[in-house]
């Protein structure tokens, strides 16, 4: 028996849960008490706090008594918070009617199953036994899928909300110096992670234990319902993520376009009428898009986890201890997150700005180590020595210690992506600075350079990912990559906490610019932003990472719930799936690339048309209109997300009912092998483009001031790379690590009416 007992388990998961929304509570007070007010009556409380011991004198020497400035960041705070608050109530506007009529499909398509009947069932894999109707499932299917929708929802909207937030505070703070500003970055991210983790896990939790009061015994039913919980994250995701993505990306493009390669004006400058849209889209693409995608991966990987196990031991003799394994790693996940964060804020004060990522870096080694020993006191506390997982129709005998090394195995994965990740995309590393190199011939070497990496890049993650695969299924069949798949998520409170870090400071950046600050304060937040660059490439590598196992469970469960024997690749029904399915990922790039490039042309005319017409704007004196580039940004994002999020929920939906169960595994194991390589190539490729412009902009070293300062040709022929690696890296490549979680996610939800009901056209054949 496990040392935890049931009652212990009820207890513990909702008390991490709590914990981790505290702790998040508490780093927002923290971050509070830096004032965007012009109020000097707040001076004696600062003083005293050990995050601000400010002496008067340096006060005085960085200006921080001019009134103007405050006045000035807290009046442009307002803007980019009102232009993020209106453009994800649009979004939401358009997510909700979408929503609602999904959840209605969803009842439908699983009610009709047994013809909308309520009388009881034999089960699934124990036909002896009878478990609640069709129906029944239908019902918490649907229910299960709006709370996961409403939940990644809520966790987007929280986050945007805090990095709108703690944007100008992180501007004023890095008046006082770049430790000061880091820390209030840093601990805004980690409201976010933790407060989604933490929410995350709760609303599960919750969930579960209400499903349970009407499926009593019935644990298979209980939890193939819960399974739409996971499908409401990442459908909600990917629509946060294309619309976010392509708003962001719209902006940035027109204004670096037509700001820095035709107007020679510095980023960010406040003439630039894009800017402010541009600020926006940091923080609806990067922050609340990440929000849900990595929210949906997390409930995904639950889900999957879950679902294997009410149909292994734990389910069938209802341990329920052994049942909430996936759970209670990641409620060890947050305390090991609080722990870590603690090292960055309070342990360890950054004094100078080569001290920054190494700082963020150390976040990543160290949550991996604690994590490894928190999963060790896991699984010796809430396992059985042995038990059974269900493997395709056959029980497998599996040691508590099998399900240790999958669970670690795919958090050390994860650690090895993000460093390989870091290596291809960080400034301080050779292959950037050859792209940078390149860009002394021209723009075209540049962007040949730049491709060269980014395919180069997927060879050690591919090779992670496999070795995380191959290890935990022969040790755990497929619930060992269920959980190698939490394993890598498990962190995901500091993960989150680093990668909402990189806009937050990207738009203090952007605020000391706009601003009118000093030059030193400029440079000051350009050096936190371009750590925030190679952290939020991190970030990328581990969704992608974790989207591959999450997909893999998921597609394991699906094809064990659609009752198939065996996947045949040599079967023509399979094969033209698996083509089919390695197609999807392109077509869906060239949707999010082609909408990023017409909004951004629309964005470019509009700017030009400023320039053009509004008098003085070019000498300071004319106020730019950053409305109507608010507005075209939302108009174009609201539009365009439409077509690819339809393509990514209808495949499954049409592949399933006129070609059946057989070919929809084929287009799954398609779309997760192509997806998975474009998607890091992609965000890598836009990451060394960024950061190789970012290096020639910083001239930190010789070869760097070779090739600068801002405004030479090799500038200009980075600024172009850049402007090319923007769709890449944040519309296109994130997004694509949701269509494969999103497709296997789905097929698994629908898989009782594809198994029933499917494969119309082969039927009539």
């Amino acid at each position: 028996m496990a040392l935890l007992s049931d009652l212990g388990t009820e207890i513990v998961i909702p008390v991490c849960a709590v914990i981790g929304i505290i702790f998040s509570l508490v780093q927002w007070f923290f971050v509070s008490r830096v004032k965007v007010s012009v109020d000097r009556s707040g001076d004696a409380a600062v003083k005293n706090g050990k995050n601000g011991n400010a002496d008067y004198l340096i006060e005085e020497e960085e200006g921080i008594n001019d009134h103007n400035v405050v006045a000035k960041c807290a009046e442009i705070q307002n803007a980019i918070s009102e232009g993020a608050t209106s453009f994800l109530f649009t979004e939401y506007q358009y997510v909700g009617i979408f929503m609602v009529a999904f959840a209605i499909l969803i009842f439908l398509f699983l009610g009709s199953v047994e013809g909308f009947s309520t009388s009881f069932r034999p089960c699934t894999y124990d036909q002896e036994k009878l478990c609640k109707p069709a129906l029944a499932t239908a019902i918490f299917s649907t229910v299960s899928f709006l709370l996961g929708a409403i939940t990644s929802v809520i966790s987007g909207f929280l986050g945007m909300k805090i990095a709108t937030y703690a944007n100008a505070r992180t501007t004023l703070e890095a008046r006082k110096g770049v430790g000061k500003a880091f820390i209030v970055a840093f601990r805004s991210g980690a409201v976010m992670g933790f407060l989604l983790a933490a929410n995350g896990l709760l609303v599960l939790y919750i969930t579960i234990n209400l499903f349970e009061i009407y499926y009593g015994d019935d644990w298979e039913g209980l939890f193939e319902a819960i399974t739409g919980y996971g499908l409401g994250g990442s459908s909600m995701a990917l629509f946060g993520r294309v619309g976010g993505g392509i708003y962001t990306k719209a902006a940035d493009v027109g204004a670096d376009l037509v700001g820095k390669v035709e107007r020679n004006i510095p980023e960010d400058d406040p003439r630039n009428p894009a800017v402010i849209a541009d600020n926006v889209g940091d923080n609806v693409g990067d922050i609340a898009g990440m929000g849900s995608d990595l929210f949906g991966s997390y409930a995904e990987s639950s889900c999957a986890a879950l679902v294997v196990a009410s149909i292994s031991s734990f389910g069938i003799s209802h341990d329920f201890t052994g049942m909430c394994y996936p759970l209670l790693i990641s409620s060890m996940g947050i305390l090991v997150c609080l722990i870590t964060t603690l090292f960055a804020t309070d342990f360890f004060e950054i004094k100078a700005v080569k001290e920054i990522e190494p700082a963020l870096k150390k976040q990543l080694i160290i949550s991996t180590i604690f994590m490894t020993i928190g999963i060790a006191i896991v699984t010796w506390t809430c396992l059985p020595s042995s038990f059974t997982i269900f493997n395709f129709g056959v029980q497998k005998d599996v040691q508590n210690w099998q399900l240790f090394l999958c669970v670690c195995v795919g958090l050390w994965a994860g650690l090895i992506i993000g460093f390989v990740t870091e290596y291809y995309t960080s400034n301080a590393y050779s292959p950037v600075q050859d792209v940078a190199d390149s860009c002394r011939t021209g723009a075209a070497t540049n962007v040949i350079f730049g491709l060269a990496l980014g395919y180069k890049s997927v060879i050690i993650p591919i090779f992670a990912i496999a070795a995380s695969i191959f290890v935990s299924f022969t040790f755990a069949a497929m619930y060992g990559i269920a959980v190698a798949a939490l394993g890598m998520l498990s962190t995901i409170a500091t993960g989150l906490a680093i990668d909402a870090y990189g806009p937050i400071s990207d738009n203090a950046g952007g605020i000391a610019e706009m601003a009118g600050m000093s030059h030193r304060i400029r440079e000051r937040t350009d050096a936190l932003d371009a750590a925030g660059n190679t952290t939020a490439a991190i970030g990328k590598g581990f969704a992608i990472g974790s989207a591959a196992l999450v997909s893999l469970a998921l597609f394991g469960a699906f094809v064990s719930r659609a009752g198939i024997s065996s996947v045949d690749v040599l079967t023509p029904k399979v094969f033209i799936g698996l083509l089919v399915g390695a197609m999807l990922p392109y077509w869906f790039s060239a949707m999010t690339m082609k909408s990023v490039g017409s909004a951004a042309l629309k964005m470019v005319e509009e700017v030009r048309r400023q320039f053009n017409t509004i008098p003085g704007l070019m000498e300071g004196i004319g106020k730019p209109d950053y409305a109507t580039c608010v507005k075209i940004s939302t108009d174009a994002s609201i539009k365009e997300m439409i077509p690819p999020g339809a393509l990514v929920m209808l495949t499954p939906l049409i592949v399933g009912t006129f070609f059946g169960v057989e070919t929809l595994s084929g287009v799954l194991a398609g779309s997760l092998v192509s997806g998975v390589q474009i998607a890091i190539s992609a965000s890598n490729t836009g990451g060394a483009w960024d950061n190789a412009k970012k290096y020639i902009e910083a001239g930190a070293s010789e070869h760097a001031q070779t090739l600068g300062p801002k405004g030479s040709e090799p500038h200009k022929a980075a600024v172009i790379g850049d402007t090319i690696g923007d769709p890449l890296k944040d519309t296109s490549g994130p997004s694509l690590n949701i269509l494969i979680k999103l497709m296997a996610v789905e097929s698994l939800v629908f898989a009782p009416f594809f198994a029933t009901h499917g494969g119309l056209l082969f039927k009539l054949l």
